[in-house]
């Protein structure tokens, strides 16, 4: 199939990590992309327009641009956020929205990213609104894939590991003992490109996608061995979430194992590089702050 021939691939919030991660797969491997974004002048847009990208204006919560946007896609990316004022009602009036437009644009294929264990009752909140978004998309009969991530590797250097007195030191609010699984943006994207180029791929229509799994004193241990640097982890209460009701439910629920349930099997067969944190770790040039 030529790329003149190859259906055209919406990608919803491209300047996103998810979004961006998945339009630079899907561009390394000839696809041809729309990318989907609020502002075409943000820098990263324009990154994506340089490689190759069709921009197009496009908001969640505004159906005619999306509607204008889908015209003639064949396959569509998708994640909602329940970041922002509008929270996790946010985040399911706009996936709703969104599935909506997909299917009255008779959309091919829509690959939406979830959450690892969305569909298992988790009662965090994050979780469950996707699950509501996931139910709708079912329920529309559109052709789908869910990719469901579990923690991200990238979440972990933001958290801030950091060298005091000549040791890395590592502080989430879980045990640790207590396995995590975890998996990076790059391979998220690596793995949507693949399921829209060939949907057949992810059998049943789902996957959990993970990399790796370390308990948090595991993970301080990675990091420092990349640092060149003895490392230890601490163990923070969970009154430094600030009494954040979803933050306090999750890190909670990663104590309730098994939490995460990635195939990473099924993971490594849509990319065949996968990385596991030490790898990604090395692959970023990651290094700690002084």
């Amino acid at each position: 199939m030529s790329i003149e021939e190859a259906p055209l691939v919406a990608v919803v919030g491209a300047t996103g990590q998810q979004g961006g991660a998945t339009a630079r797969a899907l561009l390394a491997a000839g696809s041809r992309v729309r990318a989907l974004v609020r502002n075409p002048a943000k820098p990263a847009a324009q990154e994506l327009a340089a490689a190759g990208a069709e921009l197009v204006r496009a908001d969640l919560t505004d159906p005619s641009s999306l509607s204008a946007a889908l015209d003639g896609v064949g396959r569509v990316f998708a994640m909602t956020t329940f970041a922002g004022d509008r929270g996790v009602e946010g985040e399911i009036a706009d996936g709703r929205r969104l599935a909506d437009a997909a299917a009255q644009a008779g959309v091919g294929h829509l690959v939406y990213s979830s959450v690892g264990g969305a569909e298992r009752h988790t009662g965090v909140p994050h979780f469950e609104s996707k699950r509501r978004v996931e139910e709708h998309i079912e329920a529309l009969g559109l052709p789908h894939t869910f990719l469901r991530p579990v923690f991200f590797m990238d979440n972990l250097t933001a958290a801030g590991p950091a060298v005091e007195d000549g040791v890395v030191v590592v502080r989430l609010p879980f045990p640790g003992d207590v396995p995590l699984q975890v998996v990076s943006v790059m391979d998220i994207g690596a793995a949507a490109a693949a399921t829209l180029t060939e949907p057949a791929r992810v059998a049943g229509g789902a996957v959990e996608l993970g990399g790796d799994e370390l308990t948090g004193d595991q993970i301080a241990a990675v990091f420092g061995a990349r640092a060149g640097l003895p490392a230890r982890y601490e163990e923070l209460p969970l009154a430094v979430l600030g009494g954040d009701e979803d933050m306090t439910r999750m890190f909670t629920w990663f104590t309730e194992q098994p939490a995460y349930q990635a195939d990473v099997a099924a993971t490594r067969a849509l990319v065949p590089d996968l990385h596991d944190l030490a790898g990604w770790l090395a692959s970023t040039g990651w290094s700690p702050a002084a």
